[in-house]
């Protein structure tokens, strides 16, 4: 009986083992799951977090008498300058955002060019500040650029001998038995030492004659003994005395627009302008949201080219200089989604009309902007017009289209 017993236990024993590993092996096919599905959830929760915003720097401005071009503060986005005609740029003329949220380089500064300050003219010659250069005006005996070389020369024919207001008497002195006679700055001694004149200098015909640097930014004008600047109508002499600046009639309410339409200020003047959205054709209305914009009434499902017409179209309006320096940028699209809706993943940017088109190129400056770019100077008087789209994309279809119209008012003027 014993025996029997014995036998008996060693059976359970061995089906207690048995059953023992099927438990063990179904819990670690089943910790295998739990793991496998833990880690499928991870890899789908980190694929739908959103991305980190960009680093972005802080915003910078305009050097005082001058200007800045770029208006993206995104990491590795390039920030330029320039300074006004008569200034020269201190700091960089480039800054760059970097991933740290600063910008390269040192703050731009627009300085006063005043290099007569330094006295360059030499034997009693005048020092003139033009815009960006200086001359020397010598006295009859001496010649170069700055007054250095001694020459035997006959009065020079630029000065105004026809008004006697353009003519002093000059200043003498008796020194060691010689009688020595000087002319105010501005003057010149015309004639013999005994009856000599002093004429004045018309320093607008000798920049003119000499081929030298312009005085002014318009027009010069001679004055007994210097000269002034003067500047066309609609600009204001600014305090350098040299440079204009336009003057804004919008702002200041010089305008003659009517109640309908709106004005631009443009260069020398100003523009009332009414934009309007296009007729109606076929399936495709269009209605004005703003003073600017107008936006497609809804398609008709089956109507494909309802779908393929601007979704909006958009009117813009620049004042420009004649013969800006390319290539100049001036205009940007981009792209925005509705809340809860996904945003195109692709864009599209075209120039689609326009009268001066082989002036100006789109390019893409980052994945949800085109910027349009004049390439070719354009010289003014002239309105020039340019139409640029841009068509999205999701998934390699298309969703819609977007139309700017931007006309350019082109000034008389380069300033």
């Amino acid at each position: 009986q014993s025996c029997l017993s014995r036998q008996q236990l060693l059976a359970a024993i061995r089906q207690m083992q048995q059953l023992l590993k099927g438990q063990e092996t179904r819990f670690s096919e089943g910790l295998r799951a739990v793991r496998s599905r833990l880690s499928a959830i991870h890899a789908s929760l980190a694929k739908a977090a959103p991305e980190p915003p960009a680093a972005a720097c802080p915003a910078l401005q305009a050097p005082a008498d001058g200007r800045m071009f770029g208006t993206k503060y995104l990491v590795d986005h390039e920030v330029h300058f320039a300074c006004d005609p008569g200034f020269q740029l201190l700091g960089s003329s480039t800054r760059i955002c970097q991933a740290n949220g600063s910008w390269t380089g040192q703050e731009a500064r627009c300085a006063e060019i005043r290099q007569c300050s330094s006295s360059p003219c030499q034997n009693g010659g005048t020092c003139l500040e033009g815009l960006n250069h200086f001359k020397c005006l010598c006295p009859p005996q001496w010649t170069g650029t700055t007054c250095q070389n001694q020459a035997q020369t006959a009065p020079p024919t630029w000065s105004v001998t026809d008004d006697p207001a353009f003519s002093r008497q000059p200043r003498c002195a008796q020194i060691a038995q010689t009688q020595q006679c000087s002319c105010d700055p501005g003057f010149h001694m015309s004639g013999t030492a005994s009856n000599g004149i002093c004429q004045d200098l018309n320093e607008c015909e000798v920049y003119r004659q000499q081929g030298g640097p312009r005085l002014c930014a318009h027009a010069c004008v001679n004055i007994p003994g210097s000269f002034r600047c003067s500047c066309p109508a609609g600009y204001v002499l600014l305090g350098d005395g040299k440079s204009c600046e336009d003057i804004d009639e919008c702002s200041l309410s010089q305008d003659n627009c009517t109640s309908g339409s709106t004005c631009i200020n443009t260069g020398g003047g100003f523009q009332c302008v009414t934009p309007q959205c296009p007729p109606a054709a076929g399936n495709v209305s269009y209605v004005k949201t703003s003073p600017f914009q107008c936006e497609r009434n809804p398609c008709p499902m089956e109507s494909r080219s309802c779908h393929q017409a601007p979704k909006t179209i958009s009117f813009h309006y620049l004042p420009l200089p004649s013969r800006l320096q390319t290539p100049a940028p001036l205009f940007r699209m981009a792209t925005a989604a509705a809340p809860g809706r996904p945003g195109p993943d692709s864009l599209r940017f075209g120039i689609a009309g326009g009268n001066e088109r082989g002036h100006f190129v789109v390019q893409r400056s980052d994945r949800h902007t085109g910027e349009l770019l004049l390439l070719q100077s354009l010289r003014g008087p002239r309105t020039v017009h340019v139409d640029v789209d841009m068509a999205e994309y999701l998934d390699r279809a298309f969703q819609a289209k977007h139309l700017s119209k931007i006309t350019l008012f082109v000034s008389a003027y380069e300033f």
